[in-house]
């Protein structure tokens, strides 16, 4: 029986919130947003038809709040919700709670939800069901005693994973016995955090796997289709970074073999609707993981290569209607790549980072680029929600035409305002092991000093598109400033004249320590700027929006810089480069460094202390853990010493660079 949707309610924020709203509109249907009180001027709430208030920033306060959902729905007359992923769209109690209030679910049966929700409940049905599993415990009995014991009989390394949730929260690799109790108690608070549920399950951990999943598809009419595969092998912290589709390698023998096992397993808890049904595989093995019972982030390749609206899939099969095409009839085209570009610092172990997004240019303008987004320049990234700025999907002929065309991407997209992994992403997309194809979940740790080289000095090519950023943005303000009644004054004019002596001017830059003078000699048509490595001649301008068309000397190329407040970043030749110019205009420009300094390294809040005052620590001793995200980042030791004072208590919210306590030597 068909029942049509005609309101639909998004119970998400974000990109998804948008990517879902597109679809729907483009159905003719009417779109309500939910929002936080964080959120109230978010894109997506922008996006939708009507928005309603459900709270404060929390999520558990205001997204995760069924009651506030529903009573949105009922205010605004939506007869379906779509939850999106993360937050409630894996949560069964939700999925009752629509059907008892006469609301169509876009998602599977909260039955299907409940089999597949418990990691280690789904292996037990999965190994019923006949689908190859990796050696393991998925037992209930959560005795800390026990898991140990499990975890020497299964072998070290092993990976401890939250039973209730994924995203790499509550995940720990163990490689010793003697880790295992610490590593434990970890992912339990990560998973209690995450998911209000602490129990884990305990895997042999394989050492150079490749993660693939597979797209299943089904209706409520007993149809059960495979999208064909993804490959979703690198990742940091058990954290996707990379997804491609297909999976590189990947024989229409193995394809099928996994596909069959992927439709084996959503046929064996009565799914219906979008799944992913997750594999690793090693040599010429795969065993099942997990099945993830919504949409997932990386669903635009899969888009890619079958042309397929998979959203609109979704609501079709909510209407109750049949599956769009049959397993033969499902087409598989080219490749596609996705990355996630994350508001995080690479510099900082990939901290996650808040704040206003100053300038922000994603390349949707790209041809065979697609860009999901929730966010706008001016907007801000919150502590209370994921740091994803934008997905960048790219796709191709092939797999060579479409990493090109990443590398393209990431070198046309820039951020200003809050620290990105932009330029990691361009190095992994860069790296003649990722055109090899050569993957698994080891990639980054493999190549970690190519992609994470560190810090470098800026070169001259960065300091003169800097300088002539500043030169040209001076000349402009004396130009306003110029007397109307003799524009061509000397006394008004931005080189500064001089009687008998050559004009110019000297500007000075700081690259972190180092400080750099440069001496601009005005010219006729330009400047020569006296850099650290010689005199370069520079002639361009720079329009409004920090666009540069510049030549250094007789070289032409296109740049942008974008100042915030007396932080220059320069985009150029698909790098990012960030100087400050030292305005001696301004008294004093001394920034007090925390270096040393035992501080948050974001905000958050204080979940444990492990030292107390007096005690004495060695260098690498966990002394206090901040919990920011759903994600646990420890304070650790610098040195030998003793703690003089703890500044914060369990539980205090913590600001970035605040100090957490005093460490004296011993």
């Amino acid at each position: 029986m068909i029942r049509p949707i005609r309101t639909l309610l998004v119970a998400n924020r974000g990109e998804i919130a948008v990517r879902v709203m597109r679809t729907a509109k483009a159905l003719g249907l009417r779109t309500v947003a939910v929002y936080s009180e964080a959120d109230a001027n978010a894109l997506h709430v922008a996006v939708a038809d009507e928005a309603y208030p459900i709270g404060p920033a929390p999520a558990r306060e205001s997204y995760l709040r069924i009651d506030a959902i529903l009573d949105a729905a009922k205010k605004s007359g939506a007869d379906a919700i779509h939850p999106g992923y993360g937050f409630l769209s894996e949560n069964a109690a939700f999925a009752d709670a629509c059907e008892q209030a006469g609301i169509v679910f876009v998602g599977p049966p909260a039955s299907a939800i409940r089999a597949m929700g418990s990691k280690s409940a789904a292996k037990a049905l999965m190994e019923t069901a006949g689908v190859p599993l990796v050696p393991g415990y998925h037992g209930e009995d959560q005795d800390a005693s026990l898991l140990a014991r499990e975890a020497e009989r299964i072998g070290f390394p092993v990976l401890i994973k939250a039973s209730a949730g994924g995203g790499g929260k509550g995940m720990k690799v163990v490689r010793a016995a003697d880790e295992f109790p610490e590593a434990l108690a970890s992912a339990q608070r990560e998973a209690k955090s995450a998911f209000g549920d602490d129990k884990v399950l305990v895997e042999k951990y394989l050492t150079t796997p490749r993660h693939i999943e597979v797209q299943v598809f089904a209706d409520s009419h007993g149809n059960c289709v495979y999208l064909h595969e993804r490959d979703c092998s690198i990742q940091r912290r058990h954290q996707k970074v990379v997804e491609e589709a297909p999976a590189p390698g990947m024989t229409p023998e193995r394809r099928a073999a996994m596909g069959k096992a992927a439709v084996d397993a959503a046929k064996a808890v009565g799914y219906r609707g979008a799944g992913t049904v997750e594999f690793i595989a090693e040599g010429e093995h795969f065993y099942f993981m997990e099945m993830n019972t919504r949409l997932q982030v990386e669903h635009p390749v899969t888009e890619a290569i079958t042309g397929q609206d998979l959203v609109q899939w979704q609501l079709r099969v909510a209407q109750g209607e049949t599956l769009p095409l049959t397993q033969e009839e499902i087409p598989l085209e080219g490749h596609a790549i996705e990355v996630r570009l994350y508001a995080e610092d690479p510099e900082r172990d990939f901290l996650p980072q808040v704040g206003r997004l100053d300038h922000l240019q994603l390349p949707s303008h790209l041809d065979h680029t697609r860009v999901d987004t929730g966010v706008r320049a001016g907007d801000t990234v919150s502590i209370h929600y994921d740091p994803m700025i934008a997905k960048i999907i790219v796709s191709g002929a092939d797999r060579l035409e479409a990493v090109r065309r990443l590398e393209a991407a990431l070198a046309a997209t820039e951020v200003v305002g809050l620290a990105t992994n932009r330029v990691f992403l361009k190095a992994i997309a860069a790296h003649p092991a990722f055109a090899a194809a050569e993957l698994d979940t080891n990639f980054i740790a493999r190549h970690q000093d190519v992609l994470l080289p560190g810090p470098a000095p800026v070169d001259d090519t960065v300091l003169a598109l800097a300088a002539l950023f500043i030169l040209k943005e001076e000349a402009r303000q004396s130009a306003e400033t110029v007397d109307a009644a003799d524009p061509w004054s000397p006394w008004g004019l931005a080189p500064g004249w001089r009687l008998n002596r050559d004009a110019h001017v000297d500007l000075t830059f700081a690259d972190r320590e180092r400080r750099i003078d440069i001496r601009a000699h005005f010219r006729p048509h330009g400047f020569v700027l006296a850099l650290p490595g010689g005199d370069v001649a520079v002639e361009g301008d720079a329009e409004a929006d920090g666009s540069l068309r510049v030549r250094l000397d007789g070289v032409a190329l296109s740049a942008r810089v974008i100042r915030t407040g007396n932080r220059l970043t320069v985009f150029v030749r698909g790098g990012e480069y960030a100087v400050d110019f030292i305005d001696p205009r301004l008294a004093s420009q001394a920034a007090t460094g925390t270096a040393g300094r035992l501080v948050a390294p974001m905000p958050g809040t204080i979940i444990r202390i492990a030292v107390e005052e007096g005690q004495e620590v060695t260098k690498g001793a966990a002394l206090v853990v901040v919990e920011a995200m759903k994600m646990e980042h420890t304070v650790a030791a610098p040195r030998d010493g003793k703690v003089k004072a703890l500044k914060f208590a369990v539980g205090d919210l913590v600001d970035e660079g605040a100090e957490l306590l005093v460490l004296e030597d011993a």
